[in-house]
């Protein structure tokens, strides 16, 4: 049996996947903890294995995405503690076949390479993709499919948090859709803005790069927070939650000698 451990290390959060071949068996989420210890690493890759009836030596490559780049070094560390082998990590170096056009490549995140690599194997271009996280980005790929650029938000959570923390009278609330549009009182005013008010953001971000760019986009949207807002988008968007997982795994497949 060939297993590969997949795994994407956001700022909030660590999604990990185990693909056999093709075929995503399991994935789990679990958070970015940046005081783990790389034995502390080891031992949450086992109890994640162990959880879904995986042994260690059924795992015969592992590969990283990671914005948390402190945190790098101790998760790599982490998982060849229990498995045995170095992780692939996204970066310089690795091939990725995707035609990247930016000021400057090298700023590109990985987890945006990751997720239009997969995009890219699922769609013909042009495509958005929108990831949800604690940030939200925005990538986009035009017709010939060139990395073009894209954009930064706030994530969602982020903003909700930061509106709490910065107004005397506002709460802290849920993510709960609200019944209307237009609330009538303080939470669900709030959840309304949320909800209803981020979904109107990302179709006004397509719009205006389909008026800028004079093409049809197909979107894409991934992320943790992706399936409160995609439901009520107008437009037509494919939500992929485990899109980077798959873009970590035809990453690997494209180096097999690393």
């Amino acid at each position: 049996m060939s297993m590969l451990l997949a795994l994407d290390m956001g700022n909030t959060n660590i999604l990990a996947g185990v693909f056999d071949g093709p075929r995503l068996v399991c994935k789990a989420r679990a958070h970015t903890a940046h005081w783990r210890s790389a034995d502390e690493w080891a031992v949450l890759m086992r109890d994640i294995l162990a959880l879904h009836g995986l042994e260690p030596e059924m795992i015969t490559g592992a590969i990283v995405s990671s914005v948390a780049l402190p945190v790098t070094d101790a998760l790599c560390k982490g998982i060849r503690l229990h498995i045995g082998k170095d992780p692939k990590v996204v970066g310089p170096g690795v091939k990725t076949g995707l035609d990247i056009v930016i000021d400057n490549p090298a700023q590109l995140g990985s987890d945006m390479v990751c997720n239009a690599v997969a995009a890219l194997a699922r769609a013909k271009p042009p495509i958005i993709i929108f990831d949800m996280g604690t940030a939200t980005t925005m990538s986009v790929i035009d017709a010939k499919s060139r990395f073009v650029g894209g954009a930064i938000m706030p994530g969602l959570n982020t903003s909700v948090e930061a509106l709490s923390l910065k107004t005397a009278q506002l709460p802290k609330i849920s993510l709960d859709t609200p019944a209307r549009v237009v609330g009538s009182n303080t939470v669900d005013c709030m959840r309304s803005g949320a909800i209803f008010g981020w979904a109107s953001m990302l179709d006004g971000m397509v719009a205006r790069t389909e008026e800028e760019m004079k093409q049809t986009f197909r979107v894409f949207a991934t992320g943790g927070l992706s399936e409160r807002v995609v439901p009520h988008m107008r437009r037509e968007v494919r939500h992929e939650p485990t899109l980077l997982l798959e873009g970590l795994r035809l990453i690997y497949e494209k180096n097999p000698d690393m």
